[in-house]
């Protein structure tokens, strides 16, 4: 700061002005972890402390020639300080001899212009930043009703990773398209969509929400992935095998084959660390890893700098992170196949804005069996086995608590039970979807914001995969 320097120090002649220490540098405080070692230790240090100014000509005795005597012994101790680093003076000596001022100067040992900066020595290593959070990426479609397979293997899980990673939450309305949709319906589906997340207490003071579309570096760098994306590992893939039976060919487009490079692109445009996925999408993560990989060796590393980049990986190869229970909600009416929006059966899924009478009479008519009693884990009850994990996860129970609560039960009690603990657990989400629902400028708001966190983030990638496959600079 510009205040009198008064500590121990310099020893300057008899009768010279008093010093006075202004900021010279701007601190490094940004750069590559590999830099961060005392060499940089040193300069941040001393960027900040070392500068010795004459006072303002008014204030100065003027004798003759003591200007140029001042000005001389300024660049004389400047030029010491900066090419000659204290402890590294003392350590060979040479602070006490050379230049003319050689015998007024002996070296610095300490400067204390603030408390922080006292805290790091000149002999002491920078301290190490922060560590970083690791940075989780997911999202849901927003077409359909929003159903109890989303919120228990998906966005439940999301509440509490905000508080332990650096979270991105998405809706996801490009994927939303692969499929034959309602166009009209697709708007207001992605703000329901959005007001879900929030009412099921993702808080956006702790995770990003925004919608897919309104960050176009999505689909940007979807297009430069699919050039490096063989065709054959998009033939592989189980769900398009399946959606395109289903839907024949003449209703099949070609985004049904190639959204798991845009899924990819969700995922590496953020340098993700983990992403959540249940057990029958680790195809897809696993086909965004080998993107990954691929883009990274052939356009990073030496090659990335020489077009002028950093050189290194472009993209951060993520891992999966699949939640130990209700990873995957199965059908009410089918305890084989995973609950889904696209079943032609609303009876096979709850949704999470189902009135009272609704959920009640959906458990009623869902698929049992005949066995006596109720356990988990019997590949011959599969629909027994997931009304147990749901009534495990929306208690909060233990899997032998449940156990033990429900092994004698008949199905006419435990339906009963399973419907009082969903209406219970379902309705002050519905509340809380109702008030943000009723404040269209404060959910505007939240996405608007996220979208703008996320941006930063993701044209720097896409700007790094631009430059490193030798596209002319914006």
């Amino acid at each position: 700061g510009s205040r009198k320097y008064s500590g121990p120090g310099w020893v300057l002649p008899a009768g010279s002005p008093s010093p006075k220490w202004t900021l010279l540098f701007k601190p490094i405080s940004r750069g590559p972890a590999r830099l961060r070692s005392r060499h940089l230790a040193i300069a941040s240090t001393h960027a900040v402390r070392l500068r010795l100014l004459s006072p303002p000509k008014a204030a100065q005795p003027n004798p003759k020639g003591s200007g140029a005597r001042d000005d001389a012994m300024s660049r004389a101790l400047l030029a010491h300080v900066l090419h000659r680093p204290p402890h590294l003076a003392l350590r060979s000596g040479a602070g006490a001899r050379g230049g003319p001022f050689a015998s007024c100067i002996r070296p610095l040992r300490r400067l204390s212009c603030s408390a922080a900066e006292a805290a790091t020595g000149s002999n002491e290593e920078a301290p190490a930043p922060p560590a970083r959070k690791k940075r989780v990426v997911s999202g849901v479609q927003p077409t359909g009703m929003v159903h109890l397979g989303n919120y228990l293997g998906a966005i439940k899980n999301w509440v509490s990773l905000q508080d332990l990673y650096e979270t991105f939450f998405f809706i996801v309305d490009l994927h939303a398209i692969t499929l034959p949709y309602e166009a009209p319906q697709l708007s207001e589906a992605t703000r329901s969509t959005a007001a879900i997340y929030l009412a099921c207490g993702v808080d956006s003071s702790k995770a990003s929400i925004f919608v897919q579309s309104h960050v176009r570096a999505h689909v940007e760098l979807m297009w430069l992935l699919s050039s490096s994306t063989p065709i054959g590992w998009l033939n592989r893939m189980i769900q398009f095998k399946e959606k395109s039976r289903k839907a024949g060919d003449e209703n099949v487009g070609v985004a049904l084959l190639t959204y798991p490079v845009l899924m990819a692109s969700d995922i590496l445009l953020y340098q993700s660390d983990l992403v959540p996925v249940g057990e029958d999408q680790t195809q897809h993560l696993e086909l965004t890893r080998e993107i990954a990989e691929r883009v990274n060796n052939l356009y990073g590393g030496r090659k990335w700098k020489k077009m002028g980049g950093r050189g290194g990986s472009l993209f951060k190869v993520p891992e999966a992170l699949i939640p130990p229970a209700g990873a995957r909600v199965m059908s009410l009416t089918d305890g084989r196949s995973k609950m889904s929006k696209s079943a032609p059966s609303d009876q096979s899924r709850i949704n999470l804005l189902d009135p009272k009478d609704v959920i009640s009479n959906k458990i009623k008519r869902c698929k049992t069996d005949s066995f006596p009693g109720l356990e988990f884990d019997n590949p011959e009850r599969p629909e027994c086995s997931n009304l147990l994990s749901i009534y495990q996860i929306i208690t909060g129970k233990t899997k032998e608590e449940v156990v033990r609560e429900c092994q004698d039960m008949n199905w006419g009690t435990f339906k009963t039970t399973i419907t009082d603990a969903l209406i219970d657990h379902l309705q002050p989400i519905q509340a809380r979807y109702e008030e943000i629902m009723s404040e269209p400028g404060y959910l505007d708001n939240v996405l608007l914001e996220g979208a703008g966190k996320a941006s930063e983030i993701a044209d720097i990638t896409l700007s790094n995969v631009y430059q490193a496959m030798g596209f002319l600079r914006r």
